[in-house]
């Protein structure tokens, strides 16, 4: 039983290759962008819709790092065990906490997605601000302030720490107070 519940995390692995594909196509979309830019740029085309695809691109880019993230957290993190040696040699972030971690990334993942499609509407429209225009930027208000309070919950899910392996904390020797002489007293 236990054996058949072990092989069913292998079926993570169709998740780790379905995010590694994402990213490869968010790269490739980005590079798209980035190409599209470089050519308007050299026609002459209006300098605002070349830095809004500037920005979309940069914005994807940014989307397949974090599904790049999310496939070394779910091969490293819940598909293979490493050796404590083996786990210390990788990047902080290939090394995941837990599904707290995970989400947490995600939010903040959506949140600059989302700054940075704000970003883009408002490089592209120029200063003629609408009112469902400001609806996306008040989202993007409530949804820090979620995350915020998301990142301050305990998740009890932290299994790379190791309390033999950190150093006891170290406080000031303590001074001790001038004994009085007798010269003084005198």
């Amino acid at each position: 039983m236990l054996r058949t519940a072990l092989s069913l995390r292998l079926i993570l692995l169709v998740a780790a290759f379905g995010t590694a594909i994402g990213a490869l196509i968010m790269f490739w979309q980005g590079l798209t962008l980035i190409f599209e830019a470089a050519q308007a740029l050299y026609h002459h085309q209006d300098h605002k819709l070349i830095t809004a695809a500037v920005m979309e691109a940069t914005d994807i880019f940014l989307f397949g790092i974090v599904l790049v993230i999310f496939t070394y957290a779910i091969v490293f993190g819940f598909v293979f065990k490493l050796a404590k040696q083996d786990r210390k040699k990788l990047r902080p972030w290939m090394r995941p906490t837990g599904m707290h971690e995970l989400k947490t990334t995600l939010i903040g993942a959506i949140l600059v997605y989302l700054v940075v499609d704000f970003a883009t509407d408002w490089a592209a429209l120029g200063v003629n601000v609408s009112w469902p225009l400001l609806v996306k930027p008040i989202s993007i208000l409530l949804l820090a302030g979620a995350l915020r309070l998301f990142t301050n919950e305990p998740s009890g899910e932290d299994d790379s720490t190791d309390t033999a392996a950190q150093p006891a904390p170290s406080y000031p020797a303590p001074v001790p107070y001038p004994a009085p002489s007798a010269a003084t007293n005198g």
